[in-house]
């Protein structure tokens, strides 16, 4: 085992601190990485405080992870030392039920390992994520970076990024097809960036108007006003497929009532409370309501790759390690543009 330095929260009401873990030593087919940034995703702030109840103390939070190998295991054919590395919001999982085969590893049906908070398959190992110098994790849940992009801004694309691509894939976006993006924050940035390129035509549906020039910025051709009447009853039968990353309480409803024939409206935020559908949302129009977690290992790589030929990063807000509480608050008041990364340099040089 070796010491590493990391922060942790270690009560739901207290600020992270900073803590040491112990990471294992590479095995036959383990990847060890220097983490160069760590992105700040919501779910940290949920576990930190453990606002999803199961928070197992103290937790390391981190799963939008970018770093450089600095050891591997002698089985390892994927990696090599130096290389530049990716690792996102799960680190192992059964790979023999038959979510696994079909490289969905984020549905194991016998519960992947997730990167923090969570058990390694051997179901006692507590995980420790990002938040920290180093991570050692199974060669075939580490993934390639092309270094042709700001690492920075990469970071993110393991957790929003995913998040949004795979949705977007799964329902087969091409070009002219009708995206609706439903908030504009973390996910839903990388929702309109990915969208337009894969040749959508992207609209931002958003409750704030001060919103509306960055949404073109990124590459939405319209912008909706969701708080007008008058427009919602404009768009109504326009959108074959709608992202929606709003975790706040909203009305479903109002949303699938803008779908074509046939459309789609995908879930990715999770309200706090249910939120209530009427069948009629659905029937008239033989509409689908869905939802989507991140995606596999394949299809998580295949991002990356995309995002490099597109020259697609994240808009991040840069940080020190010790700058994580108030980003905590920042992020709980929306106010970032649009994901805070953690430079983790400033923790090594912590004493």
């Amino acid at each position: 085992m070796t010491q590493v330095k990391a922060y942790a929260a270690h009560q739901a009401d207290k600020p992270l601190s900073p803590y040491q873990i112990e990471r294992r030593e590479p095995g036959p087919f383990d990847v060890e990485i220097e983490i160069l940034y760590c992105g700040v995703c919501h779910s940290d702030i949920h576990t930190a405080r453990n606002e999803w109840n199961g928070t197992m103390y103290p937790v390391v939070p981190g799963h939008e992870i970018v770093g450089k190998v600095t050891r591997i295991g002698s089985g390892v054919t994927q990696h090599k030392v130096g290389d530049t590395v990716g690792v996102g919001v799960f680190v192992d999982s059964c790979g023999h039920c038959h979510s696994c085969e079909q490289d969905l590893e984020q549905y194991c049906e016998n519960g992947h390992s997730q990167t923090y908070n969570s058990f390694l398959q051997d179901k006692k190992t507590i995980t420790y994520g990002g938040y920290s110098t180093h991570i050692v994790v199974t060669e075939k849940f580490v993934l390639k970076v092309s270094d042709s992009l700001p690492l920075e801004g990469v970071a993110p694309l393991l957790c929003a990024g995913i998040t949004t691509y795979s949705p977007l894939r799964y329902w087969k976006v091409k070009k002219g097809d009708k995206v609706g993006v439903v908030g504009l924050g973390g996910l839903g940035h990388m929702a309109v960036k990915l969208a337009s390129a894969m040749g959508a035509e992207v609209t931002m549906l958003s409750r704030s108007p001060q919103k509306a020039k960055d949404a073109e910025r990124l590459g939405a051709q319209h912008f909706a006003l969701t708080t007008e009447k008058k427009t919602m009853k404009k768009l109504k039968n326009t959108f074959d497929l709608i992202i929606d990353t709003v975790s706040g309480q909203h009305n479903y409803n109002d949303y699938l009532a803008l779908l074509k024939v046939d459309g789609t409206m995908v879930v990715l935020g999770a309200p706090p409370e249910p939120e209530k559908v009427s069948a009629s949302s659905l029937i008239r129009g033989r509409k689908r309501l869905a939802g989507s977690l991140v995606g596999g290992i394949k299809e998580t790589q295949e991002m990356l790759d995309f995002c490099a030929e597109h020259n697609i990063v994240s808009d991040v807000e840069v940080i020190p390690i010790d700058q994580i509480n108030e980003a905590y608050e920042r992020t709980m008041k929306g106010d970032v543009l649009y994901r805070f990364v953690i430079d983790m340099a400033s923790l090594k040089q912590m004493t």
